[in-house]
């Protein structure tokens, strides 16, 4: 599994010179898929935000995000209506993205993805997606039944083992094999700079995950006179993908982390959290 930098979609990027184009961060899932993350250029927003963000919901101006929005739907070649992102709240909720999901006005679609974390949809031309500026997302694709899901896998969605949530619903309603799947684990913090307290250390131990895998103790970022728990977030949800039965061929692990890479990528720990948020999305093309 390979991770591009440019993808075609539609027409050529010559035909589109004086189009403005998002930069995007694409993965490689199979073909009719587009599968990508944000980077934080070739967008609108200002200051924290700067400049490519497309999250309503982080305080950034509404006219940035609509504006930026637009970009991303033009470059996709599809409505502003097929873009699909809910309102996370580290919930561990999957929602299918259906026909009547997709008749809901826009306040009624909203309403239904509030707390909502996870995404599935077998719709062609539906852009699905998940945000994050540090948490892990998680895009899947299914080529044999065409379903695709978004995952937003916090620390506290990954203790809560959302990314099975999403398994077992693509199982259920779709039929999907995990041998099948394709899965794309894109940037994220790393476990080098996700420092914890030990009552989050203690959450994962609680839960089971083996922490002589996950967890390091060494020196704190935050105070060098200190130590602090470290824990690989990346680590603990290909974990997961593998322990349902996704070939570990078919994972394929950016290995950006965004605490290092603020620059780049949006990162809630280096900017606050009023900042602008990575949407990591996901789309069947028609």
């Amino acid at each position: 599994m390979t991770l591009n930098t440019k993808k075609r979609i539609g027409m050529s990027r010559s035909d589109k010179e004086t189009e403005k184009n998002p930069n995007l961060l694409h993965y490689d899932l199979g073909e009719d898929v587009v599968a990508f993350s944000t980077r934080r250029t070739g967008g609108v927003s200002e200051g924290n935000y700067a400049s490519f963000n497309v999250n309503g919901y982080c305080g950034d101006n509404t006219l940035h995000v609509a504006a930026n929005r637009q970009i991303l739907c033009d470059y996709l070649q599809i409505d502003t209506s097929c873009l699909v992102l809910p309102h996370q709240t580290h919930s561990t909720r999957v929602k299918v993205i259906d026909e009547a999901v997709m008749g809901l006005s826009a306040l009624q679609r909203a309403a239904m993805l509030e707390g909502v974390d996870a995404l599935i949809t077998s719709m062609r031309g539906v852009c699905i997606g998940v945000s994050t500026a540090d948490c892990i997302p998680i895009l899947l694709y299914d080529p044999v039944h065409q379903v695709i899901a978004a995952v937003h896998a916090g620390w506290r969605g990954t203790v809560g083992r959302i990314v099975v949530e999403a398994l077992s619903e693509m199982f259920r309603t779709f039929q999907t094999s995990a041998s099948d799947l394709r899965v794309a684990i894109g940037p994220g913090i790393s476990g080098e700079s996700f420092e914890v307290g030990n009552e989050v250390y203690e959450t994962f131990a609680s839960a089971g995950f083996p922490m002589e895998r996950l967890a390091v103790k060494k020196t704190s970022i935050r105070n060098i006179s200190e130590q602090s728990w470290f824990i690989d977030l990346w680590e603990a949800n290909r974990m997961q993908l593998e322990a349902r039965g996704v070939l570990p061929e078919h994972i394929f692990m950016a290995g950006i982390c965004t605490y290092q890479h603020a620059d780049e990528f949006f990162s809630a720990r280096r900017l606050g959290i009023n900042s602008g948020r990575i949407f990591n999305g996901i789309m069947m093309e028609r």
